[in-house]
């Protein structure tokens, strides 16, 4: 295996790891945790509410993977992912996601490294890669994932516990 298909496959793991493995499953103990109406709860009408950040990262994850590189209809509206006040529910908003990330998931295991070389425009941008896709759409769900878990901490007053394994051991 020469070296640009072990980077590529490296990469491709890693994003599908830390998508699907790390980062959406903290999320969904979020929202094991909060109530429909704690979803929806913002500070003020300039910060996102879980819901809303809900919407947007399947609508994110959407377009630049899916409608992109898997070459499907754009039907994205951005703008009513931040305006949604309430009309779904969390397990509503948690299976629409999580089927998402399965087809992503799904879309990920079939690429080839020349793939991630090809250009698309996504949004308004031109020349997007497919790395460069796959690399956005990983460090905004990581963004995004460290709002929904802040809000969490933020309404719970707990340790979520995801780094416990980390801590030191008492004598």
């Amino acid at each position: 295996m020469d070296t640009k298909m072990n980077l590529a496959t490296g990469f491709l793991e890693l994003s599908r790891r830390k998508l699907r493995g790390e980062f959406w499953p903290r999320v969904v103990t979020c929202l094991q945790d909060l109530t429909d109406e704690q979803i929806w709860w913002r500070p003020n009408e300039n910060s996102n509410s879980i819901g809303n950040l809900l919407l947007h990262l399947n609508g994110n994850l959407r377009q630049w993977i899916i409608c992109s590189i898997g070459q499907q209809p754009d039907r994205r509206d951005r703008d009513a992912e931040f305006s949604e006040r309430g009309g779904l529910n969390k397990d509503a908003l948690q299976r629409n996601l999580d089927r998402t990330l399965t087809e992503i998931d799904s879309l990920l295991q079939g690429i080839q490294p020349d793939d991630l070389l090809r250009t698309y425009t996504i949004q308004k941008y031109e020349n997007v890669t497919g790395l460069e896709a796959i690399f956005h759409v990983t460090e905004h769900f990581a963004m995004h994932y460290g709002q929904i878990l802040y809000i969490t901490k933020l309404l719970k007053d707990t340790d979520l516990g995801f780094f416990k394994h980390l801590e030191k051991q008492k004598p």
